[in-house]
């Protein structure tokens, strides 16, 4: 089943609150992923694998080459 971007937004906010215990008021869909969040290629990893899990969808790190908002991130898991 696919899943709406509101979904996937949401786990993505907990995802990375409970595994990179980031404030939640700093996990908006404009949050840019370096600099805002301080994510960095192991994190994203990590994420992917939760987003995979939740999603279903065979998603690669390749996927997120052009990634740099946390709304590109649910752009991109959407169309997957």
């Amino acid at each position: 089943m696919t899943k709406t971007k509101e979904e996937i937004f949401t786990h993505t906010k907990q995802v990375l609150n409970e595994l990179f215990e980031l404030d939640e008021s700093l996990i908006t869909p404009e949050a840019r992923l370096y600099e805002d969040l301080d994510i960095d290629s192991i994190d994203a990893v990590d994420m992917l694998i939760e987003l995979k899990k939740f999603t279903g969808s065979n998603i690669s790190p390749e996927h997120f080459k052009e990634a740099k908002t946390l709304q590109d991130i649910v752009d991109t898991v959407h169309q997957i």
